[in-house]
């Protein structure tokens, strides 16, 4: 690629692998020097989105006439609202973010920069994920279908609290090798429409397939730990909580980060920066 062109469509109106590394490139390098306080709202932003499609998904969760499969690709289906939403009305998801590793690899930023971002956006996902939760307890939305919708949070978040370490630590590379595709091909969107349709099979593959997304289960648990609280059975531990997030926080980040090192070998590592 000359040092000129610019991201460009070659089929279908899409852009071509190579210009969407360059885009991602510069999307990181955007990413990295954005202010931390406006960088915050924004992951905050992220953690409601994601909730609120995690909500959607536990009204598919609670209906108990659904056979396995229908209740996974439904649910997976209605999953697809958090992330279309940061895709297409602009939000920081820690999940989608470690494709920046394209940033320090091709010398645009520091790995400190790199660092200093996530940090700030993991901890407003968690703060726009509680607040949700919170928001959920205070519109009773656990009573929805006679308490079924309680009952489904409490499961959901059951049974993730009662994984193996290293079984959520692995579900959970695979789970954002298929978000960061999802971004990665949101990035060659050029309407709205596109954008849904980028986020939809990849959401829709690991809601279904069971595996784990760290900024969604901040979302089941915390909502798990205040139903408990509020007098709704359950057996979620916040010990079980921390054993769960960071499997699945540091194997999302080995998944993101490695797709992106991967698509820059392919594309990056011999053009000059632009």
């Amino acid at each position: 690629m000359k040092l000129s062109e610019k991201p460009s469509s070659s089929y279908s109106g899409a852009m071509t692998p190579a210009s969407i590394e360059l885009k991602a490139e510069r999307v990181a390098a955007t990413k990295a020097a954005t202010e931390p306080a406006p960088a915050f709202a924004l992951a905050i932003l992220a953690g409601l989105f994601v909730a609120m499609g995690a909500t959607f998904m536990l009204v598919v969760k609670c209906d108990g006439t659904l056979p396995f499969a229908a209740t996974q690709l439904l649910g997976g289906f209605s999953f697809t609202l958090g992330l279309f939403l940061i895709l297409a009305a602009g939000a920081e998801l820690f999940t989608g973010n470690c494709l920046m590793v394209m940033g320090p690899l091709s010398g645009r930023f520091g790995w400190g920069g790199l660092l200093k971002s996530w940090l700030v956006v993991i901890v407003g996902n968690l703060v726009g994920s509680v607040l949700a939760a919170a928001l959920l307890i205070g519109a009773d939305a656990a009573s929805a279908n006679g308490g079924a919708f309680a009952q489904a949070a409490i499961s959901v978040a059951t049974a993730k609290t009662s994984l193996p370490w290293l079984t959520v630590f692995f579900r959970a590379i695979l789970c954002n090798v298929l978000v960061c595709l999802a971004v990665w091909c949101g990035h060659a969107s050029t309407n709205v429409a596109d954008k849904f349709f980028a986020a939809l099979l990849p959401v829709m593959a690991f809601m279904g397939a069971g595996f784990e997304h760290c900024v969604a289960n901040m979302f089941f648990l915390s909502y798990a730990l205040m139903l408990q609280a509020t007098g709704v059975a359950g057996a979620v531990t916040l010990g079980g909580c921390v054993m769960n997030l960071s499997a699945a926080i540091l194997g999302n980040a080995a998944g993101g980060a490695a797709l992106g090192a991967a698509y820059w070998f392919v594309y990056g590592r011999k053009k000059g920066k632009e």
